[in-house]
């Protein structure tokens, strides 16, 4: 019977009958309130709040739009906890090392059984262990091969191998049992050896066949340094024959001086004893320092002075030598090269090694070259060969006290003649001024200026005193003066003038600023005395306005010294300038004008080697010399082709300038003597032909300067038209073939010129197009937001790059967000750390405030007590 209440009871009776269904279990009943509770929580957080509605424009029913509808809080949410997991743990570990990391054999790997990964780790374990014991000596090891171990093998009866040598039959082989057996079974049966390759190795089996490998590697390594230690006693053994040979008496020694040479150690000589002795060898030993340019410029004066008052003692008598050995204490060996010889022997020749090298090296390069010059020293080395006092023309003594002369007046100084050497001293005061020098040279030999020079520059360099820098520039000056005076006729010394030229390079580039103010100076001075001497008259013969021999040697010594290729020079554009005006404004009036004008026009084309710059004045002033000198048809100034200033030609003054075609029938080209021409006035026909051909030259290098200019086509066009119109046909063959070939040579070039050359067009534009204002159909979709071009490949390059720009976007929103973050991050763990602290100052505090309380709690109970007692 069923207890209960009579309901219940009632219900069971109903239930068992049939009649009604059993109630259902109180647990089930809770567990779908459950289920009815969760689906309620879920309805609350479906808050439509949350849910983003982009309203479209053009709305289409059933057409779902991506990105129309967005929950941003649940992203939000998202994203967060996703940079929790991954962003703020790696925060977190970043400054982290170490860790637990599993290297078990196999652990990771499922294709490996079980069995496998403890045999392999058991096998690494016995390799670690082995490590240990490689040099244990002592410890009994014993050989297996294929798990047998060698040792249980106490014969060899049935290994397959001969035991008597002495066997003839098959001797060295092996048959095919014993092949098939022992090389491919081991040493046991067939049988046994057929049973077990069908099973596997043990683990045992294994390990043993790894320690037999091993130690067959260590036995050859063994055998391996016992060669190599057999090999290193054989050559100690052979040691004392490479010594022999090292110590062998050298072929030179004779039987006479054998006996002095160091006795040569036994070949038997103990080892040890050898090695001691190698140990006392002589080492090398380290050099002197490299010495500074001031402690040269001190050893060279020294080494000056020195010699200098040996001279003396020598030449006084104190040195207690006859008067005939003079010549014992000079050294011929080079040494001093530019300080010049004389020198006592035993003088350390690096005393001598000053900056002549450099201004050697200066002279090679800036120094006269001999291809460039045809118009200058080249010619006037033919006449140095003769005497240079065959010049009879006097400097300025025409002109009297209307000109200055920019020269020393050589009549001032009483010299004597060159040829006459005299003993060269070593010692020399700086001159101030070029009269001291000049008497401090009077009695020295050309040949030996420029020692005096060096020596001088030597003896007062500037790091021996503050007062030899303005000794060095005054010397400057003294040689500008010189080398006008040495150029100046009658006799003008080019060789000498060569030779002092590197000196005044190596001052002016010490000195600049200084230099060209000296520079200067002697070109202001020559425009005045052509100023003078245009006033006077142009045409006037006793007029000097063409240069000289001394002013045109300033000027070429100027382009060698100063850089000429600048655009703006304080010493080349007043040279510039001035040269210019002797070719514009100088008028013809002999063969010595042409010639000067013709020197100028070489100095013009050294000047703008480089730069290229256009001198017209020098190509006007050749053309005019071909046409003085030689014979054409042109009559008159009128008929010359172009627009070349021609206010001479067929002058009074010009007429006997031309050649004379009878008398030149048979004379060549050859380099004029410019030196000749500048300063004696007998011409012959000779002397113009050379100057035609020097013109030429001129001509035919100024093309090839200026070829690649605009207006190449109207500079040169009248040139080549004179050339053609030259009655050049009854002279030699060498004059017509030169003559023709700067001819064909012009006309080539006037015709690249020609090719070149393009006609001045309008400035090309892109046409203006006509405004259209009918509307643009796209012929295969109407929707204006697709990209749409005719090019594939441009429109997938737009849509690229339309990829990358969001992609882009994205990537600088993502890192935003993580920015962010971290600052959260960072400020909620900076917030975590002020309230640990806070809390701990708060403890701390409250554990000093109790402490305090019952300090004085303390004192007011003593207070009370001392009062109770009476005490106060």
């Amino acid at each position: 019977m069923t207890k209960g209440s009579q309901l219940s009871q009632l219900k069971s009776a109903l239930c068992q009958a049939g009649i009604s269904k059993a109630p259902q279990n109180g647990k089930k009943r809770k567990r779908s309130g459950s289920i009815d509770e969760d689906k309620f929580k879920k309805a609350l957080h479906k808050n439509p709040f949350d849910t983003k509605v982009t309203k479209l424009k053009h709305d289409i029913g059933g057409r779902k739009v991506k990105g129309s509808k967005g929950k941003p809080a649940e992203r939000k949410q998202a994203g967060m906890e996703q940079r929790e997991k991954t962003l703020l743990k790696e925060i977190q570990d970043r400054r982290r090392v170490g860790g637990v990391i599993d290297k078990r054999f196999g652990e990771n790997d499922p294709s490996m059984s079980l069995e496998e990964r403890m045999l392999e780790r058991f096998t690494q374990e016995r390799q670690r262990a082995s490590k240990g014991a490689a040099f244990n000596l002592e410890g009994e090891e014993h050989l297996t091969h294929y798990g047998q171990s060698l040792s249980n093998l106490d014969h060899f009866d049935d290994v397959g191998l001969p035991m008597d040598e002495d066997e003839d039959e098959d001797e060295g082989q092996l048959d095919r049992d014993i092949v098939g057996r022992e090389h491919f079974g081991g040493f046991g049966d067939k049988d046994e050896t057929d049973n077990q390759s069908d099973r596997k190795k043990s683990k045992a089996e294994v390990m043993a066949e790894l320690i037999a490998k091993s130690k067959k590697h260590k036995a050859l390594r063994q055998l391996h340094q016992a060669q190599e230690e057999s090999m290193r006693h054989q050559l100690d053994e052979d040691f004392d024959s490479f010594r022999g040979l090292l110590f062998a008496p050298d072929a030179q020694i004779t039987d006479s001086n054998l006996a002095s040479q160091p006795c040569i150690p036994s070949v038997d000589m103990d080892y040890d004893r050898q090695i001691r002795e190698l140990a006392f060898d002589q080492r090398a030993k380290a050099k002197d320092r490299t010495k500074t340019e001031d402690e040269l410029a001190l050893e060279q004066k020294e080494a000056l002075e020195g010699a200098e008052r040996q001279r003396m003692r020598r030449m006084l008598g104190e040195d207690g030598e006859g008067g005939d050995n003079l010549e014992d204490d000079f050294s011929g060996d080079g040494s001093f090269a530019t300080i010049g010889s004389g020198l006592v022997r035993g003088i350390d020749q690096g005393v001598a090694q000053d900056d002549s090298e450099e201004e050697e090296d200066e002279d090679e390069s800036v120094g006269v070259d001999e291809d460039e010059e045809t118009d200058c020293e080249d010619e006037n080395s033919k006449a140095e060969e003769g005497s240079e006092t065959s010049f009879g023309s006097e400097a300025g003594s025409t002109s009297g006290s209307e000109f200055n002369e920019i020269t020393t007046n050589q009549k001032s100084a009483k010299l004597e003649p060159p040829g006459v050497r005299h003993d060269l001293p070593f010692t020399f005061p700086c001159p101030e001024s070029h009269e001291e020098f000049l008497e401090i040279i009077g009695e020295i030999d050309d040949t030996d200026v420029p020692i005096v020079v060096q020596r001088i520059r030597t003896l007062h360099h500037p790091s021996l005193s503050p007062d030899n820098k303005v000794k060095l520039q005054n010397l400057t000056s003294v040689l500008v003066d010189h080398i006008l005076y040495i150029t100046s006729p009658p006799a003008p010394r080019f060789t000498l003038l060569n030779s002092i030229v590197p000196h005044l390079f190596a001052l002016c580039r010490s000195y600049p600023i200084e230099s060209a103010g000296f520079f200067v100076e002697k070109l202001s001075l020559m425009h005045k005395n052509l100023e003078r001497g245009l006033s006077r008259g142009a045409l006037e013969l006793g007029a000097r306005t063409w240069p000289g021999p001394a002013e045109l040697s300033l000027l070429r010594t100027i382009g060698v010294i100063w850089s000429s290729s600048d655009m703006s020079h304080p010493v080349i554009s007043p040279a510039r300038l001035l040269m210019g005006a002797y070719l514009g404004l100088c008028r013809i009036r002999s063969l010595t004008d042409i010639t000067s004008g013709l020197f100028l026009s070489s100095i013009f084309l050294q000047y703008e080697e480089l730069s290229k710059r256009l001198v017209p004045e020098a190509i006007n002033f050749s053309i005019n010399a071909v046409l003085h000198l030689a014979p054409s048809s042109l009559k008159n100034v009128t008929s010359i082709p172009g627009s070349f200033p021609s206010p001479d030609f067929h002058s009074d003054l010009c007429a006997p300038l031309a050649i004379d075609v009878k008398k030149s029938k048979h004379l060549d080209f050859r380099t004029p003597n410019l030196r000749q021409l500048l300063t004696d006035e007998n011409y012959q026909e000779q002397d113009k032909l050379d100057l035609l051909g020097l013109a030429f030259r001129l001509l035919d290098r100024f093309s090839e300067m200026y070829k690649s200019l605009d207006g190449f086509i109207e500079l040169y066009q009248p040139v080549l038209d004179i050339l053609t119109k030259l009655s050049i046909t009854k002279l030699s063959e060498g004059v017509r073939t030169q003559a023709s070939s700067l001819q064909d040579k012009l006309t080539r070039l006037l015709k690249f010129a020609r090719q070149a050359r393009r006609p001045l067009l309008l400035q090309a534009h892109k046409p203006i197009p006509i405004p259209t204002y009918i509307p643009k159909f796209e012929p295969r979709s109407s929707s204006y937001l697709r990209r749409q071009d005719p090019d594939h490949e441009r429109n997938e390059a737009s849509k690229l790059r339309y990829q990358v720009k969001q992609e882009k976007k994205g990537a600088i929103r993502e890192l935003r967000k993580d920015a962010k973050f971290l600052a959260a991050v960072e400020h909620k763990q900076q917030a975590e750390k002020d309230r640990a602290y806070k809390d701990r100052m708060n403890k701390a505090f409250s554990v000093l405030e109790g402490e305090r309380a019952e300090q004085k709690a303390m004192d007011r109970e003593k207070a009370k007590e001392k009062r109770r007692s009476g005490r106060k």
